[in-house]
Protein backbone atom coordinates (compact mmCIF):
# COMPACT_ATOMS: atom_id res chain seq x y z
CA UNK A 1 0.00 0.00 0.00
CA UNK A 2 1.42 3.32 -1.04
CA UNK A 3 1.95 5.76 1.80
CA UNK A 4 0.57 9.23 1.53
CA UNK A 5 3.38 11.76 1.70
CA UNK A 6 2.55 15.24 2.87
CA UNK A 7 4.77 18.26 2.94
CA UNK A 8 5.66 19.95 6.20
CA UNK A 9 3.76 23.10 5.22
CA UNK A 10 0.57 21.12 4.61
CA UNK A 11 0.96 19.35 7.94
CA UNK A 12 1.25 22.69 9.71
CA UNK A 13 -1.84 23.88 7.85
CA UNK A 14 -3.81 20.83 9.02
CA UNK A 15 -2.67 21.45 12.59
CA UNK A 16 -4.00 24.99 12.33
CA UNK A 17 -7.33 23.85 10.96
CA UNK A 18 -7.53 21.30 13.75
CA UNK A 19 -6.99 23.98 16.39
CA UNK A 20 -9.69 26.28 15.00
CA UNK A 21 -12.16 23.47 14.28
CA UNK A 22 -13.55 23.45 17.83
CA UNK A 23 -13.80 27.22 17.85
CA UNK A 24 -15.60 27.19 14.51
CA UNK A 25 -18.12 24.59 15.68
CA UNK A 26 -18.71 26.51 18.92
CA UNK A 27 -19.08 29.83 17.09
CA UNK A 28 -21.52 28.28 14.63
CA UNK A 29 -23.68 26.62 17.29
CA UNK A 30 -23.59 29.23 20.04
CA UNK A 31 -23.13 32.50 18.13
CA UNK A 32 -24.01 32.50 14.44
CA UNK A 33 -27.12 30.31 14.65
CA UNK A 34 -28.58 32.23 17.66
CA UNK A 35 -27.98 35.55 15.88
CA UNK A 36 -29.83 34.38 12.77
CA UNK A 37 -32.59 32.95 14.93
CA UNK A 38 -32.88 36.21 16.89
CA UNK A 39 -33.16 38.21 13.67
CA UNK A 40 -35.90 35.86 12.47
CA UNK A 41 -37.74 36.18 15.80
CA UNK A 42 -37.76 39.98 15.46
CA UNK A 43 -40.29 39.65 12.61
CA UNK A 44 -42.51 37.19 14.45
CA UNK A 45 -44.76 36.94 17.46
CA UNK A 46 -43.07 34.26 19.54
CA UNK A 47 -45.23 32.75 22.28
CA UNK A 48 -43.98 29.94 24.54
CA UNK A 49 -46.22 26.89 24.65
CA UNK A 50 -45.81 23.59 26.44
CA UNK A 51 -42.75 22.00 24.88
CA UNK A 52 -42.36 24.38 21.95
CA UNK A 53 -42.50 27.99 20.75
CA UNK A 54 -45.50 29.21 18.78
CA UNK A 55 -44.21 31.47 16.01
CA UNK A 56 -46.46 33.64 13.85
CA UNK A 57 -45.24 36.13 11.24
CA UNK A 58 -46.01 39.80 12.00
CA UNK A 59 -43.55 41.55 9.68
CA UNK A 60 -42.21 44.85 11.00
CA UNK A 61 -44.95 45.26 13.61
CA UNK A 62 -42.46 44.64 16.44
CA UNK A 63 -40.22 47.43 15.13
CA UNK A 64 -43.18 49.80 14.77
CA UNK A 65 -44.20 48.99 18.32
CA UNK A 66 -40.71 49.74 19.64
CA UNK A 67 -40.49 53.20 18.03
CA UNK A 68 -44.14 54.29 17.83
CA UNK A 69 -45.86 52.71 20.84
CA UNK A 70 -43.33 51.98 23.57
CA UNK A 71 -42.35 55.32 25.19
CA UNK A 72 -39.95 53.64 27.63
CA UNK A 73 -37.81 52.18 24.87
CA UNK A 74 -37.63 55.48 22.99
CA UNK A 75 -36.71 57.35 26.17
CA UNK A 76 -33.97 54.87 27.11
CA UNK A 77 -32.66 54.87 23.54
CA UNK A 78 -32.31 58.66 23.45
CA UNK A 79 -30.68 58.72 26.88
CA UNK A 80 -28.23 55.96 25.94
CA UNK A 81 -27.20 57.75 22.75
CA UNK A 82 -26.82 61.05 24.61
CA UNK A 83 -24.69 59.44 27.31
CA UNK A 84 -22.54 57.77 24.67
CA UNK A 85 -22.07 61.05 22.78
CA UNK A 86 -21.06 62.82 26.00
CA UNK A 87 -18.86 60.11 27.50
CA UNK A 88 -17.04 59.15 24.30
CA UNK A 89 -14.82 62.26 23.92
CA UNK A 90 -14.29 62.49 27.68
CA UNK A 91 -13.10 58.88 27.90
CA UNK A 92 -10.80 59.25 24.87
CA UNK A 93 -9.20 62.48 26.11
CA UNK A 94 -8.84 61.23 29.69
CA UNK A 95 -7.35 57.90 28.54
CA UNK A 96 -4.76 59.64 26.37
CA UNK A 97 -3.90 62.06 29.18
CA UNK A 98 -3.36 59.25 31.69
CA UNK A 99 -1.42 57.17 29.15
CA UNK A 100 0.98 60.06 28.50
CA UNK A 101 1.51 60.50 32.24
CA UNK A 102 2.13 56.82 33.07
CA UNK A 103 4.44 56.55 30.06
CA UNK A 104 6.88 58.91 31.78
CA UNK A 105 9.65 57.64 34.01
CA UNK A 106 8.86 58.14 37.69
CA UNK A 107 8.93 56.18 40.92
CA UNK A 108 5.93 53.84 41.24
CA UNK A 109 5.11 53.87 37.52
CA UNK A 110 4.26 50.14 37.47
CA UNK A 111 1.90 50.54 40.42
CA UNK A 112 0.18 53.51 38.76
CA UNK A 113 -0.38 51.51 35.60
CA UNK A 114 -1.80 48.62 37.60
CA UNK A 115 -4.23 50.92 39.42
CA UNK A 116 -5.77 52.16 36.19
CA UNK A 117 -5.96 48.67 34.70
CA UNK A 118 -7.29 47.00 37.87
CA UNK A 119 -11.00 47.72 37.14
CA UNK A 120 -10.72 45.75 33.88
CA UNK A 121 -9.67 42.68 35.84
CA UNK A 122 -12.14 42.84 38.71
CA UNK A 123 -15.21 44.31 36.97
CA UNK A 124 -16.46 40.95 35.74
CA UNK A 125 -18.92 38.34 36.93
CA UNK A 126 -19.41 37.82 40.68
CA UNK A 127 -16.74 40.38 41.57
CA UNK A 128 -18.68 43.11 39.76
CA UNK A 129 -21.86 42.01 41.54
CA UNK A 130 -20.09 42.25 44.91
CA UNK A 131 -18.70 45.71 44.18
CA UNK A 132 -22.04 47.06 43.00
CA UNK A 133 -23.91 45.37 45.84
CA UNK A 134 -26.14 43.48 43.41
CA UNK A 135 -26.42 40.40 45.60
CA UNK A 136 -30.17 40.00 46.01
CA UNK A 137 -30.21 36.53 44.49
CA UNK A 138 -26.99 35.22 46.03
CA UNK A 139 -27.87 35.48 49.69
CA UNK A 140 -24.19 35.41 50.59
CA UNK A 141 -23.80 37.43 53.78
CA UNK A 142 -19.99 37.40 53.64
CA UNK A 143 -20.05 38.80 50.11
CA UNK A 144 -22.54 41.44 51.20
CA UNK A 145 -20.21 42.49 54.01
CA UNK A 146 -17.31 42.62 51.55
CA UNK A 147 -19.35 44.78 49.17
CA UNK A 148 -19.55 47.54 51.80
CA UNK A 149 -15.90 48.25 51.00
CA UNK A 150 -17.07 49.51 47.61
CA UNK A 151 -20.27 51.30 48.56
CA UNK A 152 -21.19 54.05 46.13
CA UNK A 153 -22.27 56.35 48.98
CA UNK A 154 -18.89 56.33 50.72
CA UNK A 155 -18.45 60.00 49.79
CA UNK A 156 -21.71 60.84 51.56
CA UNK A 157 -20.54 58.93 54.62
CA UNK A 158 -17.22 60.81 54.57
CA UNK A 159 -19.03 64.17 54.37
CA UNK A 160 -21.25 63.12 57.24
CA UNK A 161 -18.21 62.08 59.27
CA UNK A 162 -16.53 65.47 58.87
CA UNK A 163 -19.79 67.18 59.78
CA UNK A 164 -20.66 68.94 56.52
CA UNK A 165 -23.19 66.46 55.13
CA UNK A 166 -26.55 68.17 54.76
CA UNK A 167 -25.07 71.59 55.44
CA UNK A 168 -25.87 72.53 51.86
CA UNK A 169 -27.78 70.07 49.71
CA UNK A 170 -26.50 71.74 46.55
CA UNK A 171 -22.84 71.45 47.58
CA UNK A 172 -23.33 67.89 48.81
CA UNK A 173 -25.03 66.79 45.61
CA UNK A 174 -22.35 68.50 43.51
CA UNK A 175 -19.49 66.79 45.38
CA UNK A 176 -21.21 63.40 45.21
CA UNK A 177 -21.94 63.76 41.51
CA UNK A 178 -18.40 64.89 40.67
CA UNK A 179 -16.74 62.06 42.62
CA UNK A 180 -19.15 59.51 41.17
CA UNK A 181 -18.47 60.70 37.61
CA UNK A 182 -14.70 60.60 38.18
CA UNK A 183 -14.84 57.05 39.56
CA UNK A 184 -17.05 55.91 36.70
CA UNK A 185 -14.70 57.57 34.22
CA UNK A 186 -11.64 55.83 35.62
CA UNK A 187 -13.58 52.57 35.77
CA UNK A 188 -14.25 52.66 32.01
CA UNK A 189 -10.81 53.72 30.77
CA UNK A 190 -8.57 50.75 31.57
CA UNK A 191 -8.40 49.17 28.11
CA UNK A 192 -8.17 52.52 26.35
CA UNK A 193 -5.23 53.55 28.50
CA UNK A 194 -3.38 50.33 27.69
CA UNK A 195 -4.00 50.80 23.96
CA UNK A 196 -2.75 54.38 24.04
CA UNK A 197 0.23 53.34 26.15
CA UNK A 198 1.27 50.73 23.58
CA UNK A 199 0.96 53.36 20.83
CA UNK A 200 3.10 55.82 22.78
CA UNK A 201 5.81 53.22 23.29
CA UNK A 202 5.82 52.64 19.53
CA UNK A 203 6.95 56.19 18.74
CA UNK A 204 10.44 55.91 17.21
CA UNK A 205 13.34 57.14 19.28
CA UNK A 206 14.66 58.97 16.23
CA UNK A 207 11.53 61.16 16.15
CA UNK A 208 12.03 62.11 19.79
CA UNK A 209 15.71 62.87 19.25
CA UNK A 210 15.01 64.97 16.15
CA UNK A 211 12.37 66.97 18.02
CA UNK A 212 14.78 67.55 20.90
CA UNK A 213 17.53 68.71 18.55
CA UNK A 214 15.16 71.15 16.85
CA UNK A 215 14.22 72.55 20.28
CA UNK A 216 10.54 71.52 20.11
CA UNK A 217 8.55 72.17 23.25
CA UNK A 218 6.43 69.50 24.91
CA UNK A 219 3.32 71.15 23.46
CA UNK A 220 4.75 71.07 19.92
CA UNK A 221 5.98 67.51 20.40
CA UNK A 222 2.46 66.41 21.37
CA UNK A 223 0.71 67.96 18.37
CA UNK A 224 3.34 67.16 15.74
CA UNK A 225 4.75 63.83 16.93
CA UNK A 226 2.62 62.17 19.60
CA UNK A 227 -0.86 62.84 18.20
CA UNK A 228 -0.11 61.72 14.62
CA UNK A 229 1.49 58.48 15.83
CA UNK A 230 -1.36 57.57 18.20
CA UNK A 231 -4.16 58.71 15.88
CA UNK A 232 -4.86 55.16 14.57
CA UNK A 233 -5.35 54.04 18.16
CA UNK A 234 -7.81 56.90 18.71
CA UNK A 235 -10.01 55.28 16.09
CA UNK A 236 -9.56 51.87 17.72
CA UNK A 237 -10.48 53.26 21.14
CA UNK A 238 -13.53 55.04 19.76
CA UNK A 239 -14.85 51.78 18.30
CA UNK A 240 -14.07 49.91 21.53
CA UNK A 241 -15.71 52.56 23.72
CA UNK A 242 -18.90 52.60 21.64
CA UNK A 243 -19.17 48.81 21.73
CA UNK A 244 -18.35 48.78 25.45
CA UNK A 245 -21.19 51.22 26.14
CA UNK A 246 -23.47 49.03 24.02
CA UNK A 247 -22.76 46.02 26.25
CA UNK A 248 -22.48 47.89 29.55
CA UNK A 249 -24.42 46.18 32.41
CA UNK A 250 -25.97 49.55 33.33
CA UNK A 251 -27.22 50.19 29.78
CA UNK A 252 -30.90 51.02 30.17
CA UNK A 253 -31.79 49.97 26.63
CA UNK A 254 -30.41 46.47 27.10
CA UNK A 255 -32.00 46.33 30.53
CA UNK A 256 -35.34 47.10 28.90
CA UNK A 257 -34.70 44.40 26.27
CA UNK A 258 -33.99 41.82 28.98
CA UNK A 259 -37.08 42.85 30.92
CA UNK A 260 -39.28 42.28 27.87
CA UNK A 261 -37.54 38.98 27.20
CA UNK A 262 -38.16 37.80 30.76
CA UNK A 263 -41.83 38.56 30.12
CA UNK A 264 -41.78 35.86 27.38
CA UNK A 265 -41.99 38.39 24.53
CA UNK A 266 -39.08 37.06 22.55
CA UNK A 267 -40.03 38.57 19.20
CA UNK A 268 -40.52 42.06 20.56
CA UNK A 269 -37.32 41.96 22.64
CA UNK A 270 -35.37 40.77 19.58
CA UNK A 271 -36.76 43.66 17.53
CA UNK A 272 -35.67 46.18 20.17
CA UNK A 273 -32.19 44.64 20.39
CA UNK A 274 -31.72 44.62 16.61
CA UNK A 275 -32.98 48.20 16.34
CA UNK A 276 -30.46 49.34 18.93
CA UNK A 277 -27.72 47.36 17.22
CA UNK A 278 -28.55 48.98 13.88
CA UNK A 279 -28.51 52.49 15.34
CA UNK A 280 -25.16 51.91 17.06
CA UNK A 281 -23.77 50.42 13.85
CA UNK A 282 -24.85 53.50 11.89
CA UNK A 283 -23.27 55.76 14.53
CA UNK A 284 -20.05 53.76 14.32
CA UNK A 285 -20.07 54.04 10.54
CA UNK A 286 -20.43 57.82 10.68
CA UNK A 287 -17.70 58.16 13.33
CA UNK A 288 -15.40 55.84 11.39
CA UNK A 289 -15.93 57.74 8.14
CA UNK A 290 -15.11 61.07 9.82
CA UNK A 291 -12.18 59.90 11.93
CA UNK A 292 -10.62 57.82 9.17
CA UNK A 293 -9.91 61.04 7.26
CA UNK A 294 -8.12 62.49 10.30
CA UNK A 295 -5.97 59.46 11.07
CA UNK A 296 -2.30 59.67 10.09
CA UNK A 297 -1.00 56.40 8.62
CA UNK A 298 2.72 55.73 8.47
CA UNK A 299 3.30 54.45 4.92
Amino acid sequence: MKKLHMSYEKKKGLYGYGFIALWFVGALMFFIVPIIQSFYYSFNDVTPETGYLKISWVGIDNYKRAFLTDPTYRQYLVEALQDMAFNLPVIIVFSMFVAIIVNQKFFGRTFARAVFFLPVIIATGPVYAIITGNLETSGNSEAQQFSTMFETDMVDQLLEFVGIYGFSSTVTDLISEMTSDILNLVWKCGIQIIIFLSALQGIPTSAKEAAAIEGATSWEFFWKITLPYVSPMILVNIVYTVIDSFTDPTNQVMTRVLEVQSDWKYGYSAAMAWSYFGIVLIALGIIFAIMNKLVWYDD
